[in-house]
């Protein structure tokens, strides 16, 4: 099982493995980045659902079963227990390269 499975119950698709702005050319004006979703819609939690699916398509990071994503805003919250801080700076930096994050809050993340 994968992030966006496990967080979200949705499965990845070919629309959604592309992850690109072509899907979304017109809406990119209306819609605030962190409010994209998946397939250029309209979201609450799109850049929480971005970035699940930004930690699916890396291939160095697996799914961690004791780690949640969510967002307030434009800022990415990671909560619960990752393995190690190499794990945790991996997730920050590509949670930061997904369209509409401007933070990353991990104060709720335990490294054990």
């Amino acid at each position: 099982m994968g992030w966006l499975q496990r967080m979200f119950g949705l499965e990845q698709s070919e629309s959604t493995q592309d992850n690109s702005d072509d899907n979304a050319n017109s809406n990119t004006q209306t819609i605030p980045p962190e409010r994209m979703g998946l397939n250029g819609e309209y979201d609450q939690s799109g850049l929480a659902k971005r970035v699940a699916l930004a930690f699916d398509q890396d291939p160095d990071l697996d799914d961690i079963e004791s780690l949640w994503v969510a967002q307030t805003g434009s800022t990415v919250i990671l909560k619960g227990q990752v393995p190690s801080q190499d794990i945790l700076n991996k997730m920050v930096s590509v949670a930061h390269g997904v369209d509409g994050s401007t933070d990353i809050d991990t104060t709720e993340v335990d490294v054990s």
